[in-house]
């Protein structure tokens, strides 16, 4: 049996070098970009799920928002996990249950049984996500933390845009609605190997090298959520809202572009994905920009501004949709860049798994509700090709969350440049 390190012996190595740090960044994001393609395989068969299985708005916004409720309760208890067994073991662990919720979506055309096999995969993904964010703080604090999340997020959102362009490169399997998800599928087996990786990677980091502080867990009480301060909710009210007004929205976007803007598949798919591929350049060089000149509150005003008017501009102008979609996806590539490694400045280490479940938790809450409530107001505005008017409702819903997300953005820099700030405007790599 091995014993642990005596802590004279962990101060006395060096850390890990750069190069084993971006490796082991891109193998654990690799984990990310088979969870977010399974996540979003749903959006492009929308149309598919309707004529062949008959399912309705509401339905589609159920196999998304089953996704979210369980997380209402379980990405907390992930977080607890995470900070409790460590990185390592829970990435795996969440892995496993996200193969195990692609592989039942895909058993049965019937509502509950694929709606299961979404709650599954939310059981896993949420928490999986929560994971990789502590392990990629506990890697990278202090050093390129900001730009580490970028380049997490753009391999992660690789997956979202593989997923939205399949009716691009994979256009043969749309023929019938189980080929597309045995796509997705395999993609979760990706997600696995990818943790299987990541699990090597710390096990043989940790014999070696000095690694982050989170590796040491603390004792987690429930009594922690009541210590997180005013920045930390301010950084979590302006996730729920922005979240709520970027994935709600792409579950329906395909079928929005094709009914109410006459666009096909294909087309809809790749407007859709636009978030995704701007979020693959422009958030890895966001984080770099945040990384060297602070001002993280700013930055996420100004995202939160972009995002206000670009639902309104589809709904009522002729104007082209490449326009409001590169808007968004340009807030889409900022604040993200921003927002989660700001929690690791606002939070003390030992605790980071928690402070991300609880913040995942609350987001989960909002894209819950709003899938439900976007294809509650879809069919009661009876929204159809013969009728794109009636998408306009859930326009003017998302155009509400834009004006929200700015005011939270708002009132976190007012605290940030008070007496109470924690350095998120002013912490850069040159100051760590």
């Amino acid at each position: 049996m091995t014993t642990a390190p005596s802590r004279e012996n962990l101060e006395a190595r060096h850390e890990p070098p750069k190069a084993y740090r971006w490796l082991v960044l891109i193998v654990i994001s690799m984990a990310m970009f088979g969870n977010y393609y399974i996540y979003d395989c749903i959006s492009p068969l929308a149309d598919v799920l309707k004529e062949q299985l008959g399912f309705s708005d509401a339905n589609i916004g159920l196999l998304q928002a089953i996704y979210s409720i369980p997380n209402v309760f379980m990405v907390l208890i992930g977080g607890f996990i995470v900070d409790r067994i460590g990185t390592r073991k829970s990435t795996l662990l969440f892995a496993s249950v996200c193969l195990i919720g692609a592989l039942v979506t895909v058993s049965k055309g019937n509502l509950q049984i694929m709606a299961t096999g979404r709650l599954i995969f939310g059981l896993g993904a949420e928490s999986l996500i929560v994971a990789v964010t502590t392990a990629i703080a506990k890697w990278f604090k202090g050093k390129e933390l900001s730009l580490a999340f970028g380049f997490n997020l753009t391999i992660a959102r690789l997956g979202s845009f593989a997923a939205l362009n399949s009716p691009t490169w994979a256009g043969s399997s749309y023929r019938k609605w189980q080929w597309p998800l045995y796509i997705s599928l395999g993609f979760g087996l990706v997600c696995s190997a990818a943790a299987i990786g990541y699990w090597f990677q710390e096990l043989y980091a940790e014999r070696l090298y000095r690694i982050g502080s989170a590796s040491k867990t603390d004792k987690v009480a429930f009594s922690d959520l009541f210590r997180f301060g005013i920045s930390y909710w301010c950084i979590v009210a302006l996730c729920i809202t922005f979240y709520s007004g970027i994935f709600p929205f792409q579950t329906f976007a395909v079928k929005f572009f094709i009914e109410a803007h006459g666009t096909s598949r294909e087309t809809g798919g790749f407007l859709s994905s636009m978030l995704t591929l701007f979020a693959m350049v422009f958030t890895p060089l966001f984080g770099w920009l945040v990384d060297r000149v602070g001002k993280r509150s700013l930055f996420m005003m100004f995202g939160s501004l972009l995002l206000m008017p670009v639902y309104l501009l589809m709904a009522y102008t002729h104007l082209s949709l490449y326009t409001p979609m590169a808007m968004m996806g340009i807030a889409f590539s900022l604040i993200p860049a921003v927002m989660w490694p700001s929690v690791a400045y606002v939070v003390e280490e030992s605790k980071l798994g928690t402070a991300y479940g609880l913040m995942t938790l609350i987001q989960n809450i909002g894209l819950a509700g709003l899938n439900l409530l976007i294809g509650w107001a879809n069919d009661f505005r009876g929204a159809s090709a013969s009728n794109p008017g009636g998408y306009n409702l859930g326009m003017w819903i998302f155009s509400c969350l834009g004006f929200f997300g700015f005011l939270f953005a708002y009132l976190l820099r007012r605290r940030e440049t008070g007496p109470y700030a924690h350095g998120l405007e002013t912490i850069t790599t040159k100051s760590s």
